[in-house]
């Protein structure tokens, strides 16, 4: 499964105002909210409904990366973004370092499979020391959604 698949570009926010977890995951709700995907009626049951996935174990997997995802009734098609904070955020991850790159997974509930295949391309992404780099050097939107365009492009490894 190809990220570029369920990515939304036009959400990504190459510099998140919040400084904490949960206002962190609002913004990003409320951006994909912004480029149409989510309706702002169901916007804060779905930032709920992660931050509660959230307090259940922490998304934050190390080396300044945070992935909180969930299903939720009222997301109809998977979709994902990417906010990138300067100055990190403690997302309680697993080796206590700031979380610099935050990827948002919202998924319907009829999918896990889906789901589940998006976040091993996430996490298999994620794991290469290049693109957690390049994701934090970059400044905007346009950066972003080309290194999750090159990603797709890289082979498996």
């Amino acid at each position: 499964m190809k990220l570029s698949d369920f990515f939304v570009p036009e959400a990504v926010i190459p510099e998140l105002q919040a400084t904490d977890r949960n206002g962190v995951i609002k913004e990003l709700i409320t951006a994909l909210c912004d480029s149409g995907q989510i309706s702002a009626d169901d916007s804060a049951a779905v930032a709920r409904a992660v931050i509660q996935r959230e307090n259940q174990g922490t998304t934050g997997f190390g080396k300044g990366v945070a992935v909180p995802h969930v299903k939720h009734a009222a997301i109809t098609k998977m979709m994902a973004t990417v906010g990138r904070s300067s100055t990190g955020v403690d997302f309680a991850a697993l080796d206590r370092a700031p979380v610099y790159t935050v990827v948002l997974l919202l998924s319907p509930p009829d999918s896990p499979d889906e789901h589940l295949a998006a976040m091993e391309s996430i996490f298999k992404h994620l794991q290469r020391d290049n693109l957690r780099r390049f994701l934090r050097q970059a400044s905007t939107r346009e950066e972003i959604a080309a290194l999750i365009e090159e990603a797709d492009e890289m082979p498996p490894g």
